[in-house]
């Protein structure tokens, strides 16, 4: 028998803790809780999570400076939990690496699905890893003028050097990419790169393609690679198209 998956809850409140290694475990996860920031972090880099739950109200490193010193060593999938009300904190959360977030109080069953969700990508991830490097010049690749992307091994190459992206922003490319020159709306990107809905004021789709522009800069040309249409969506700009 494979395994439970495994995934890692940093926040300091032990019923919180409690209650969702209960929840998720019903899931068949195996959950491990860490109460403080420097023991999460150095678990995070050293497990084989494949999600990690990150509360932002952390006693010492707060989660923001957690995510970012993890994210200089791991793709791991992480979920912030952020305090209602506060957008900020959504989008520096986005803005540094977070793969999705979800906002305090929460219902139990909300989080089981977005962990779920969440989760079904990041295994993904987590195969294209251990099917090594090679695994990117072993099959088909999809490209788009100097963009290539390989859905095995998850990667993303622009002229030819290798651009490290989290679960959500390779989710997000490779939709664009597979419908390059045409657009793509956001409530159909969050329904297949988020796992959920696109909710009222929610700013998680924008977040993560603002974040690719940054990573994957200009096109050939100079021009926008990822290009806004008002009130329809993104779409991948092909050369002369």
């Amino acid at each position: 028998m494979a395994d439970p998956p495994q995934i890692l809850v940093i926040d300091d409140d032990a019923e919180l803790c409690e209650l969702l290694a209960e929840l998720l475990g019903q899931e068949g996860y195996a959950v491990e809780s860490a109460r403080d920031a420097i023991s999460g972090l150095a678990r995070a880099q050293e497990g084989p999570f494949t999600l990690v739950v990150l509360d932002v109200m952390l006693p010492g490193l707060n989660g923001f400076e957690v995510l970012t010193r993890l994210r200089r060593s791991s793709r791991v999938a992480v979920l912030m939990l952020t305090a209602r009300g506060e957008d900020v904190d959504r989008i520096v959360g986005l803005e540094m690496g977070a793969d999705d977030y979800l906002p305090k109080p929460f219902n139990p069953r909300e989080l089981v699905a977005r962990v779920r969700a969440l989760h079904r990508r990041a295994s993904h991830a987590v195969a294209a890893v251990a099917a090594g490097p090679g695994a990117a010049e072993a099959q088909s690749v999809l490209t788009v003028d100097d963009l290539e992307v390989f859905p095995a091994a998850r990667r993303v190459r622009v002229r030819g050097e290798e651009v490290r992206l989290t679960t959500a922003e390779y989710d997000l490319i490779e939709v664009l990419v597979r419908q390059a020159g045409a657009v793509v709306s956001r409530e159909d990107l969050a329904r297949r790169v988020l796992g959920r809905r696109l909710a009222a004021y929610d700013r998680g789709i924008d977040m993560h393609v603002s974040n690719l522009r940054r990573k994957l800069g200009p096109g050939p040309s100079g021009g926008e690679r990822i290009k806004t249409v008002r009130n329809a969506g993104y779409i991948l700009a092909r050369e002369g198209a």
